[in-house]
């Protein structure tokens, strides 16, 4: 169930905006329905949904995207991309005007919250990336979820704990009191 009443817009204040329009049944659970609004340059890092699929359909604009291992490609409009679930990818605004995309992701899980949690993190931060104790936070939590792969593994497991310690002295995660509890397949 989500906590979000449709449709909600969050935006991570480095030119990129995403808009929650409703969940519908799936045939593996909710599938969140989504329109973006890609800046020139701008989208996700190199990033995993280890359950959920997500496809992406562009209605203007130019879109590059990237498994991992893999080439750039680029998308135009009409043309969707899917991302089965495990498949690392990334995806980015590849013309001089901004993308415009829309898309689900199914299942819906936690997605709403990690991406509304990383957004405004970004956002508070001056848009230049999500804070380092909120992210390290956020990306431990849902970790059974998804990951950000530009963040090396070693860093994931070694770093993000004293990271998260720190960030709990500080008191920094009151905000995530109410954060629904991740997924476990």
């Amino acid at each position: 169930m989500s906590r979000f009443t449709y449709p909600h817009t969050i935006e991570d204040g480095a030119g990129e905006r995403l808009t929650f329009l409703r969940r519908v049944p799936g045939v593996r659970g909710d599938r969140l329905e989504v329109e973006n609004v890609v800046a020139p340059g701008s989208g996700p890092p190199m990033h995993v949904h280890h359950w959920q699929e997500e496809a992406l359909t562009v209605q203007r604009g130019r879109m590059a995207y990237q498994r991992l291992g893999e080439a750039p490609r680029f998308a135009g409009p009409g043309e969707t991309v899917t991302f089965p679930p495990g498949d690392v990818h990334r995806f980015w605004n590849a013309g001089d005007d901004d993308l415009h995309a829309s898309g689900y992701i199914e299942p819906a899980d936690n997605i709403e919250f990690f991406l509304a949690a990383l957004f405004d993190s970004r956002r508070r931060n001056g848009g230049v990336r999500p804070h380092p104790l909120e992210a390290a936070f956020l990306a431990r939590r849902y970790r059974s979820e998804f990951a950000i792969r530009e963040i090396p593994a070693l860093v994931q497991r070694f770093v993000f704990p004293v990271l998260i310690g720190v960030g709990t002295l500080l008191g920094r995660y009151a905000r995530y009191a109410d954060a629904p509890e991740p997924v476990r397949r």
